[in-house]
């Protein structure tokens, strides 16, 4: 199954975080929080203004991004946790 986001949505996968602290403490995975940086892996076509215009999003395929802890939809895709936001809970690009 393949997922096309609609209007100002994409679809991100988390990147796992390291599970060994600067210090070589090893986290256990209860320990761990859900990563708040991820790739994403398709962008939506844009919203549209109140004219009808299309407003092309900023972010591309292949870009690392950060979000907010809570933000946007859980989904499970052919077994993979992916993550449907909207473009605006998208914080910042990274790199």
């Amino acid at each position: 199954m393949s997922l096309r986001p609609l209007h100002d949505r994409v679809i991100v996968k988390r990147i796992e975080q390291e599970t060994k602290t600067s210090s070589g403490i090893v986290l256990p995975e209860s320990a761990a929080e859900k990563p708040d940086q991820g790739e994403v892996l398709a962008v939506g076509p844009g919203k549209r203004d109140t004219d009808g215009r299309r407003i092309e999003p900023d972010l591309k395929v292949g870009e690392r991004v950060l979000f907010g802890k809570y933000a946007g939809q859980t989904v499970k895709v052919d077994g993979d946790e992916l993550l449907v936001l909207r473009e605006e809970d998208v914080v910042a690009v990274v790199g």
